[in-house]
């Protein structure tokens, strides 16, 4: 590699540098090199300080330029060069270069020769060379700077240090939860042998010995999360839910107005039942994930269980997903549902299957909110409210106003909505209404 180098250095003095870099860094990953140590090659390499920030496993390491580590509380200048150690990570190695009060300004492109005993990673580990600054590409005022405006040297740098760095924390840190879908297929595959699934759980970060969930988003990949350590009695968000999940009355066309109104906000804070009941009162207690590791949107939570029976939390996580609604006037509704919490509906589930043809209430529903904008925000304010008047003030109208449109919805609907065997068939109506949509969307 040395011979390469020296050839390379003689026809292109980046070429020959940016291999002295690779040579560099290969010889600091054969030696499991520490964090600090390639925080420090790539400071003492580059000519100015480096620094690593992973914010989820709380990782802040800096580097100056003479190989000490001075860590400072400043934040980052967008300016200087980064990489992200993985493409949907927060983690990010940064030379700082470029910015107010930050290192030679330019890049690098070329090699002193002279060694630096104070750059060396460790004891016995290879020395840095020190990197002549020559002036390269900057950034404009206000942007980050890309390769196209990085010296070769400095990406190299970038490039082989943030690979190292990686290996490192997956070996010493533990990934972060969701950072490898391949590990949360496998935890996820109940075919997969155990041996592998515990592999998997202790590589994404999870206890093996504590318990766990899954999270499933409408449109996206499954999480992983601890069970938050939190109890939180069973259907105690509801209340809070099903408020933010209803439209008000602003966001209500009233009869004869058009549907395209204002979207009522939902919130993913709450821990909602099933789309169209109200929650039984079932004594107990379970454990909610923490409220910062829910996703926004559309979301089912599956039961915290143990790390083995983590496909059947997967599971009940995706039948979850399939009672929340949009918590819009024309799809109101919750938005996050509990599998927990969802009791004997969760058959419902089972029963109706997704894309197929609807139950004929369904079917009913569907045509009279075609031609009632009102409809679907009343009917889902009558079946979660515990009387007609606390429904007519859910949707803030009189309640002689709220009398006449269940007059009208059960002309469109053909059965009574205001006897309890008429309310339970509504709720029924309302939620198999969710289950039978195509889950790529509402």
């Amino acid at each position: 590699m040395k011979e390469l180098a020296g050839r390379l250095t003689a026809l292109d003095p980046d070429a020959g540098a940016a291999v002295r870099v690779i040579a560099y860094f290969d010889r600091l990953a054969e030696s499991r090199a520490g964090l600090e140590a390639l925080v420090r090659g790539a400071a003492v390499l580059a000519g100015c300080p480096a620094r690593l920030v992973d914010p989820e496993r709380r990782v802040h390491v800096r580097v100056e330029t003479d190989g000490t580590r001075r860590d400072t509380g400043t934040p980052p200048d967008p300016v200087w060069p980064a990489v992200r150690l993985s493409p949907d990570g927060t983690a990010m190695l940064w030379l700082e270069r470029g910015g107010d009060g930050a290192g030679p300004a330019g890049g690098v492109s070329g090699l002193d020769v002279a060694s630096r005993g104070g750059g060396a990673a460790e004891p016995g580990g290879p020395a840095a060379t020190v990197l002549d600054p020559r002036p390269a590409q900057t950034a404009a005022p206000g942007q980050v700077p890309t390769p196209n405006t990085l010296s070769v040297v400095d990406a190299v740098i970038l490039e082989r240090a943030a690979g190292a760095v990686r290996l490192v924390l997956d070996r010493t840190r533990g990934r972060a939860p969701a950072d490898d879908p391949a590990l949360v297929e496998t935890l996820l595959d109940a075919t997969a042998p155990e041996p592998a699934r515990l592999h998997a759980a202790r590589r994404l970060g999870l206890d093996p010995t504590a318990p766990a969930r899954v999270l499933a988003p409408l449109n996206g990949r499954p999480r992983v999360v601890p069970a938050g350590p939190e109890a939180v009695p069973l259907g105690a968000g509801h209340a809070a839910a099903d408020a933010a999940a209803r439209p008000r009355a602003s966001q209500i066309p009233s009869q004869g107005q058009p549907a395209d109104v204002a979207t009522a906000q939902a919130t993913s804070r709450a821990r909602p039942g099933p789309a169209s009941a109200p929650a039984p009162p079932v004594p107990g207690r379970h454990t909610a994930p923490p409220e910062s590791r829910l996703p926004a949107g559309r979301l089912g939570v599956g039961p915290a269980v143990p790390v083995l029976e983590l496909p059947r939390s997967w599971a009940e996580a995706r039948a979850a997903l399939r009672f929340t609604a949009e918590g819009t006037p024309q799809d109101p509704g919750p938005r996050v549902v509990h599998a927990e919490e969802l009791g004997g509906i969760a058959l419902l589930a089972d029963i109706v299957e997704p894309g197929t043809e609807p139950p004929a209430d369904v079917r009913a529903l569907e045509t009279a909110a075609a031609t009632t904008p009102w409809l679907s925000a009343t009917l889902h304010a009558v079946v979660s409210t515990a009387s007609l008047r606390a429904a007519a003030a859910e949707i803030n109208v009189h309640h002689s106003t709220l009398q006449d449109r269940l007059a009208h919805a059960e002309h469109l609907l053909g059965w009574p909505i205001r006897t309890p065997q008429g309310r339970l068939r509504l709720q029924l109506a309302l939620t198999m209404r969710h289950l039978a949509r195509p889950l790529s969307g509402s």
